[in-house]
């Protein structure tokens, strides 16, 4: 074990919950603040959630509409709930591109330097990109909304945002651990698409499964994604919620409880 492991893990030890905390809430309002001197950052969690509703609503609507046995409207009823399931996925990306981009300034070497928590500089990030998810999340719901969705079940909406943050911040723990091992920004975000593509299409977040091939609809099956975007669906607008939800939910803990470590010790072993 590296002397550096070693220092870090003895830091860890000494600073008792409250002063994690603290440093917590040190570096959240640190990353806030940056945010505010960059606003040009929140550029994808404004325009994302407005541009794919436009784009799958009037592009694909009609179609899939008619297909889900209704049009335009129905598909609104229909996709809305996915995207929300999209969203928590797409912008858990940077907070691997950010935290990558704070090792490459020499930023994440002057936290190391401090007698901080090391786990809260990673729960910190966590932390303010489910904020910007968040932002995201409401600005889709007044596009959505504009465009027709007819929001009827307010505790389910609700619902469905807590489920999707908490599926969010499992995924985020991949992508930390993506952005300590790869060199750049521009890495974590390649390796990011090659993971985020296949999962987001070859799911029921933007049209239903039935007509996929079989070998394709055994792989969405098992997407964590799907089962999000359907237990959304039945929180929302009604049906079946009780498998998708707790399957969603053990995909979370599943991959917190292994990615989570993995994350912490590779930002703790980083030379």
């Amino acid at each position: 074990m590296s002397a550096v492991t070693v220092n870090d893990a003895a830091t860890d030890a000494r600073i008792p919950l409250r002063g994690h905390l603290r440093h917590t809430g040190a570096l959240i309002r640190r990353n806030l603040l940056w945010i505010r001197k960059d606003p040009e950052s929140m550029a994808d969690a404004l325009l994302m959630p407005v541009i794919f509703t436009l784009l799958f609503v009037f592009v694909f609507g009609g179609s899939i509409g008619q297909a889900l046995g209704g049009g335009q409207d129905r598909y609104v009823q229909y996709v809305i709930p996915g995207m929300i399931a999209m969203m928590s996925m797409t912008l858990s990306q940077g907070v691997g591109t950010g935290f990558s981009q704070d090792f490459n300034s020499g930023v994440m070497d002057r936290f190391r330097s401090l007698p901080i928590g090391r786990g809260s500089v990673l729960f910190a990030k966590i932390s303010v990109e489910l904020l910007r998810m968040l932002f995201a999340t409401a600005v889709l719901m007044i596009v959505a909304v504009a465009v027709g969705f007819e929001i009827t079940n307010w505790p389910g909406l609700l619902a469905t945002v807590a489920l999707s943050t908490a599926f969010a911040s499992s995924i985020m723990w991949v992508f930390l651990t993506l952005g300590v091992i790869l060199k750049n920004a521009q890495s974590v975000q390649a390796m990011g698409f090659l993971v985020l593509f296949p999962l987001q299409f070859g799911s029921s977040i933007f049209a239903p499964t039935t007509s996929m091939p079989g070998w394709l609809q055994a792989f969405t099956d098992y997407n964590p994604l799907s089962t999000l975007a359907d237990a959304a669906r039945g929180l929302m607008v009604g049906g079946p919620v009780a498998h998708d939800l707790w399957v969603t939910l053990g995909w979370s803990a599943v991959i917190t409880a292994v990615m989570a470590p993995v994350a912490i010790h590779k930002f703790r072993t980083k030379n």
